[in-house]
């Protein structure tokens, strides 16, 4: 098994990096619509942790309210590619696990990362903590977990180590981090897929 930011890395040289939002696109847009139902600040500056090529942090950046947003990757290239697509953005290539924000944020969405990563429990803990103001927001989807059955292989099939969790799981690391859970749904789903678990939370302070 290869690290994920190795994968990642090899998918933009292979162009794959235009896929994620063509894929992800649907769902991301259901998680960010549920997450700004919950926010009370009227504008926010936002964390995309995992950003890839950059598509959330174009696209949250583009709305009148969002006064900063940076993207934040472990895979070097797909850094590389998004500074390529978006010269204005502010795009980091850091260990999320390792990484803080200069201040804390009122929004942090991700996508289809935290299964990657080596201690889930210590990165929430670290979100909530660090990148998080009170009252701020959570919110995140993943499609690996143990109640979607068709990614079971998936680990094998990508060549990188992915955590398998069930969807009650979840929560309990979410709760556990000492968030509070606002929103917990399967989004997009169709009639070929159960949807991607998705979790909006807030930082309680």
């Amino acid at each position: 098994m290869r690290p994920a930011t190795e994968v990642f890395s090899d998918w933009v040289k292979l162009g794959k990096d235009s896929g994620m939002e063509l894929g992800h696109a649907p769902a991301v847009n259901e998680i960010l619509a549920a997450a700004f139902e919950e926010m009370s600040f009227e504008e926010f500056r936002a964390i995309d942790a995992g950003c890839g090529n950059g598509w959330v942090v174009r696209m949250l950046s583009s709305m009148e309210n969002c006064e900063s947003i940076n993207g934040v990757d472990g895979a070097a290239a797909m850094i590389d590619r998004a500074n390529e697509i978006d010269s204005d953005g502010t795009y980091i290539c850091a260990d999320l696990q390792s990484w803080s924000p200069a201040e804390p944020v009122e929004l942090v969405h991700s996508m289809e990362v935290l299964y990657y990563l080596d201690d889930i429990p210590a990165f929430l803990e670290s979100v909530r903590n660090n990148w998080l103001q009170n009252d701020g927001i959570f919110a995140f989807g993943i499609d690996h977990y143990q109640e979607n059955e068709a990614c079971h292989g998936w680990s094998e099939k990508v060549g990188a180590r992915m955590a398998m969790f069930s969807e009650s799981e979840w929560r309990d690391m979410v709760e556990v981090a000492g968030f509070e859970i606002l929103r917990m749904f399967r989004a997009a789903p169709s009639e070929e897929w159960v949807g991607t678990l998705a979790i909006v939370a807030r930082n309680g302070g």
